[in-house]
């Protein structure tokens, strides 16, 4: 029948897509049930392709007016920024990618059916596009439906002048100030962004620290970088109301000290971090368990409680991160296929793509201490990189973490030039069991940001560093 298929994939996020195509290469009659008009869900769309495109972009400018001059590089006609063509490139990039999905789709033979998915039954599920449904039988199903930004209480979400990063990243001008609630992530990545190119930034963290969920050092270092492109961070904040002015947004918040404050700004960003997204998927009516929080209810093989339907990425617990959810959907893929995958959950790398970016893999010393695990700390700053000097990116240092009795990595936490990319050695050594000796014994290009990872290594052997 036109209508049935082995898998039906539910989101076409980069667990959807990645599942999709996986399960298609394994032989299976796939389909994949997206709720838009263009594939990639969140992070290809609103998400990380487009936050990284302006990043970029805003780092360019930065460098342009900040340190092309010492290079030798002179504007002589000046340096303006033409917002509309900022947003236009990004728009490009999203496009470019989105067409590449498509693309993927159509090579594979993977049905893509336009529509908000709900189950029927356990082995039916109706798409409906205005107006109009389709019902689609499976097999198996694979739930890929991401998630949405939250809020907190006193602030809710208007989409004008208290907004979320989905519209912060197409906003009609330039805004001259933003205020943004949280200093995760997100938040600090938004930050980069507008700074750089001159709008007025505070953000207000609940916290003691940025970026929390991270090594406390990332976070103070972090902390320093972001306050020399002027952005205002206020720790141990509480808000508690966040209204929509007309021409600007009034935030009222708690101050470090107990008092209480009020901000004016033309927007108010809020970045408190993502729920699990189900909305109208009516898992009730197949009696799919879901926690309280709103995820999905999973096994170790990514199972619900009804055993042909499982549920991959945002959706379900662990980190919101688009490779964990890619990792996912080869898993349950393969799962399904009668294979035996694994994914080392501890292992899966977080990174932050402000400028010195951060990267982090493994535990942090916060995390080591609170259980009582004996470690060394070895940090190499990147003030005494010779590659990081020549490109005037000697902000960050690289620590690694390093059990002293035999020598395994425990921890890696960089906070520097190119730390996204420079990360992923560290991954390759941790899954495979590698020794910190086996990681400053083996050659690295010179000069290079990596060798700073070596240097760090010698450092917590008690070798002391040798590079420069």
């Amino acid at each position: 029948m036109e209508n049935q298929y082995d898998i039906i994939v539910i989101g076409s996020g980069p667990g959807g897509y990645t599942g999709a195509i996986r399960a298609a290469q394994l032989g299976y009659k796939v389909a994949i049930v997206e709720k838009y008009n263009s594939l990639g869900g969140t992070c290809t769309n609103v998400g990380c392709i487009p936050a990284k495109a302006l990043l970029d972009s805003t780092e360019h400018f930065h460098k342009a007016k900040e340190d092309f001059q010492i290079h030798g590089i002179e504007l002589n006609n000046g340096l303006s920024l033409n917002f509309e063509q900022f947003i236009k490139r990004k728009e490009g990039v999203v496009k470019s990618n989105t067409s590449g999905l498509s693309y993927l789709m159509k090579k594979n033979k993977i049905d893509v059916h336009t529509g908000l998915g709900s189950f029927v039954d356990k082995n039916r599920i109706k798409v409906t596009n205005e107006g109009k449904e389709t019902v689609l039988t499976g097999k198996y199903f694979i739930i890929a439906t991401g998630s949405k930004p939250s809020s907190i209480p006193g602030v809710t979400i208007d989409k004008t002048r208290i907004i979320t990063s989905t519209e912060a990243l197409t906003l009609p001008a330039q805004p001259k100030s933003m205020v943004i609630i949280g200093g995760g992530v997100i938040g600090v990545e938004m930050a980069s962004v507008f700074a750089r190119i001159g709008t007025e930034v505070t953000i207000i963290e609940y916290t003691d620290t940025l970026i929390p969920t991270m090594d406390r050092e990332l976070g103070k270092a972090l902390l320093k970088t972001l306050s020399k492109l002027g952005i205002n961070s206020l720790l141990s904040s509480k808000v508690k109301s966040a209204t929509n002015a007309g021409d600007h947004a009034t935030i009222k918040f708690e101050d470090a000290q107990g008092k209480e404050q009020e901000i004016d700004a033309e927007y108010c960003l809020v970045a408190v971090g993502r729920r699990a997204y189900t909305d109208g998927l009516d898992l009730q009516a197949v009696g799919i368990d879901t926690e309280k929080n709103g995820k999905v209810k999973v096994n170790e093989r990514l199972q619900t409680n009804v055993d042909h339907i499982f549920a991959i990425g945002d959706v379900i617990a662990g980190p919101m991160l688009a490779h964990k959810a890619e990792d996912e959907g080869v898993f349950v893929a393969e799962i399904i296929n009668g294979q035996k995958p694994h994914i080392n959950y501890k292992l899966i790398p977080s990174v932050v793509y402000t400028w010195p970016e951060v990267a982090s893999v493994g535990a942090t010393e916060e995390e080591l201490q609170a259980k009582g695990i004996e470690f060394k700390s070895g940090s190499f700053p990147y003030s005494a990189s010779g590659r990081a000097r020549a490109a005037m990116d000697t902000d960050g240092f690289v620590k690694v973490l390093v059990s002293p009795k035999y020598g395994e990595v425990l921890g890696v936490h960089i906070i520097g030039p190119r730390a996204a990319d420079v990360i992923a050695q560290s991954v390759v050594g941790m899954e495979y069991e590698v020794t910190a000796e086996d990681m400053y014994r083996i050659s690295y290009a010179h000069p290079t940001y990596s060798e700073a990872l070596k240097d760090a290594y010698l450092i917590a052997a008690g070798q002391g560093a040798i590079n420069i």
